[in-house]
């Protein structure tokens, strides 16, 4: 709590300066971090939220709209990302493999977290909200919890490819209040790039694709006066300009709020 002095000297200085803010100065993001691979660390810092031990949200969600993302293949190793990361869900999916270098209970030792969530404090170029399980992998041994006491750490950070267990495969949840006429499609477990700039929806027997809109997060819409009609084939393009395709990922009598796990994935 801030004591009876510092508030007065606020007080007399608002007066005097209306743009005054007694608060930690603001920091501007940096560029966007895109699908570029390479060996060049960037700095960060990295804040935790959440339970001590958990995913993130009590709801295991986020602005990304994915859930159970303390379940594989998250497995609760997630993070909000500033501007810059969470791209305004264009980020939403990639990878990150990041390292804490202060205080002492760092452990030096690099983990791979997934953006799942966005934060918007400005409190350096690149910010990572951390889940608490993610904030506690980068301690030393027996450190987790002095780690977390610290608050906000110093990290370094680089974009890696997403890596997933052999038998996951990208997986498209149909929204709530999806019908024929609007159609919500959450896109997630997208190898390589991770995130997914583009979603184009073919009914069966035609040949046209139809773009759908990023509606937020990783959820992706179609509105149309015409009434959809499945199955559907799903196409999404990653943000290096990877392709691929589902076919009939989504059945003729898909139900909203349905999950529907497909049998391809990309490298």
């Amino acid at each position: 709590m801030a004591s009876s002095s510092l508030i007065l000297a606020c007080v007399v200085a608002a007066a005097m300066v209306s743009a005054v803010s007694c608060g930690p100065p603001k920091v501007p993001p940096g560029p966007n971090i895109t699908a570029k691979y390479d060996s060049n660390w960037l700095e960060a810092r990295a804040t935790w939220y959440g339970k001590a031990t958990g995913a993130g949200p009590d709801d295991n969600g986020g602005a990304c709209g994915y859930k159970d993302v303390d379940k594989a293949p998250f497995l609760g190793m997630n993070s909000c990302g500033n501007d810059p990361i969470f791209k305004d869900g264009k980020g939403c999916g990639s990878c990150f493999e990041i390292k804490c270098t202060k205080p002492e209970a760092c452990s030096d030792k690099p983990v791979i977290v997934h953006i799942t969530d966005m934060n918007e404090e400005p409190i350096a170029a690149y910010h990572f909200d951390l889940s608490g399980k993610a904030f506690g992998a980068l301690a030393k041994e027996g450190k987790e919890e002095e780690l977390r006491k610290a608050g906000i750490i110093d990290t370094q950070f680089r974009r890696v490819r997403c890596k997933y267990p052999g038998d996951t495969k990208i997986t498209f949840h149909v929204e709530k209040g999806s019908n024929p006429n609007y159609f919500a499609l959450l896109v997630k477990y997208v190898a390589g790039d991770g995130d997914v700039v583009e979603v184009d929806l073919k009914e069966k027997g035609s040949e046209e694709w139809k773009p759908l809109k990023e509606s937020w997060g990783a959820i992706w819409r179609l509105d149309t006066p015409k009434p959809l009609k499945g199955p559907f084939t799903v196409r999404i393009t990653t943000e290096s300009g990877k392709k691929l395709v589902a076919d009939d990922i989504i059945p003729a009598d898909w139900k909203a709020d349905a999950l529907y796990k497909s049998n391809v994935q990309l490298d």
